[in-house]
């Protein structure tokens, strides 16, 4: 698309990337950039000098406020996913789009579009690495299926997971494949935009930003937009629970259900066999293996994860063979249950994008009987926490992070005789209080529960600095 002699404001140049390839994109093509952010120059130099990079004077900021005339004076305004649709500024603009709207408008590959509370981004990781490792394999016509087609071109990764789709957009050609996570916040930006991936695939549904939605009924409606485009040449997939049914009771896409167990006859999907077995699945009455039995990121819901994302790679047209090797060979992502380090016998995982109480339990579960140094807490985001008190004396030892979270969490504790250390407010003295406790054979894992605002940028400063100070640590003789 031309943009050429647009004036282009973008509100939200953030640290993740999307505002910065919002205005890099619109400068390549024409438009005349402004960016503003309520964030002052300092906390924003690391993008400012990505942008910077691309030639001085190229852009316009407006930091530490906003001016309501740039967004009256200007012809398009780019959102940030964070900030609310009833802000004063945006009813001022004349037009507005995202970095995932300019994206699907001007897109030619085949979009498999993922969201969820949780599991979002291992489910698009692992889809984007099987279509990637089909390719690399030179299998785009061995791997597809009798009347499919080929794997041809590249496959991209994007949105959500800190990737905008504009750093590849006119890259793309028609036989790519691009994979897209999504969140409420991206998903209820494309309201009314018809929004049709090729496969929808909706991961757990847990509450998760309510301060910011009211209600779960609210949250989920965001959720539900991923799939009100589709139509019967598209698919959708999703759990069998009382979320994932009324999704595709409601979808005009061709259902698929994955399960923790055996579905009935004639429903197609999979489900999984136990944590000793693969996952299987069952399409036109044949039924496989998908989901190997062994995988080299832990947890049951780690094969749950695949599962789903085998169904939606099938439906794309990969043979069986093609995805069970593939997802075998899946390493994982950074900050869900990533492990990065092993020192004196204690191994340790980084598992920061566990944002919510359900999300921590489950990395406490994840290792079975092997020993957890839990590093939990943060700021609280008005969630239930029962979940995780109720894991929490599987874990060996409990080190709290500072937080609201986390005040709230040693009352829990306390009127349960819990016992923890902390909460700390320094990630180094979290660190050694780990180091004091753990022994050779134990597992430390940061699985916080909470957000990470107060003593971090965001959840993946968090897992950065985690890595760091272990390492620090680790390195210094400790």
């Amino acid at each position: 698309m031309n943009y050429a002699g647009m004036k282009a404001l973008v509100m939200g140049l953030g640290l993740h990337g999307g505002g910065l390839e919002s205005a890099r994109y619109l400068a390549r093509h024409g438009a005349e950039v402004t960016v503003t952010d309520l964030r002052d120059e300092k906390t924003l130099a690391p993008s400012i000098e990505k942008l910077e990079a691309e030639g001085n004077g190229k852009f316009h900021y407006v930091l530490g406020r906003h001016e309501i005339r740039d967004f009256e004076n200007a012809d398009l305004v780019i959102k940030n996913p964070g900030v609310r649709p009833d802000s004063p500024y945006l009813k001022a603009a004349r037009r507005i789009e995202t970095d995932i709207s300019i994206f699907f408008a001007n897109s030619p590959a085949r979009l498999t579009a993922v969201t969820g509370s949780k599991g979002k981004s291992s489910v698009s990781s692992a889809l984007h690495w099987v279509l990637q490792e089909a390719r690399k394999a030179g299998l785009p016509d061995k791997a597809a299926l009798p009347g499919k087609a080929a794997f041809l071109g590249k496959a991209w990764l994007g949105g959500n997971i800190t990737v905008s789709p504009l750093t590849f957009l006119d890259e793309l050609k028609s036989g790519d494949d691009v994979v897209l996570e999504l969140s409420s916040w991206q998903l209820g930006d494309l309201k009314g935009r018809g929004f049709k991936p090729r496969a929808a695939v909706l991961t757990t549904i847990l509450p998760d930003h309510l301060n910011w939605y009211g209600t779960m009924e609210a949250y989920v409606a965001d959720k539900r937009i991923i799939y009100q485009g589709q139509d019967e040449h598209d698919v959708t997939i999703a759990a069998d629970d009382s979320w994932g049914r009324s999704f595709l009771s409601e979808s005009r896409g061709r259902p698929m259900v994955y399960a923790e167990s055996p579905l009935p006859e004639g429903v197609s999907g999979g489900w999984l066999t136990g944590p000793g077995g693969p996952g299987l699945v069952r399409l036109s009455g044949e039924t496989f293996d998908a989901v190997p039995t062994k995988l080299l990121v832990p947890g049951w819901h780690q094969k749950k994860n695949l599962l789903a994302a085998a169904l939606a790679l099938l439906d794309l047209g990969l043979d069986a063979e093609t995805v069970r090797q593939g997802l075998a060979s899946f390493p994982g992502i950074e900050h869900r249950l990533e492990f990065f380090h092993e020192a004196g016998g204690v191994r340790f995982y980084n598992d920061t994008a566990a944002t919510i109480p359900e999300a921590a339990a489950a990395a406490v579960e994840a290792f079975g009987d092997n020993p957890v140094v839990l590093i939990t807490g943060g700021t609280d985001k008005n969630l239930d926490f029962s979940p995780l008190v109720k894991a929490a004396p599987k874990a060996k030892a409990i080190i709290l992070l500072a937080g609201t979270g986390s005040d709230k969490l040693k009352s829990l504790f306390a009127s349960t005789e819990i016992a923890f250390q902390g909460p700390f407010d320094d990630v180094d003295a979290a660190v050694r209080a780990v180091l004091d406790t753990a022994k050779p054979g134990d597992t430390a894992v940061l699985s916080p529960g909470c957000a990470s605002f107060g003593m971090f940028l965001n959840e993946f400063d968090r897992g950065r600095k985690w890595k760091e100070a272990v390492l620090r640590a680790a390195f210094a003789g400790r």
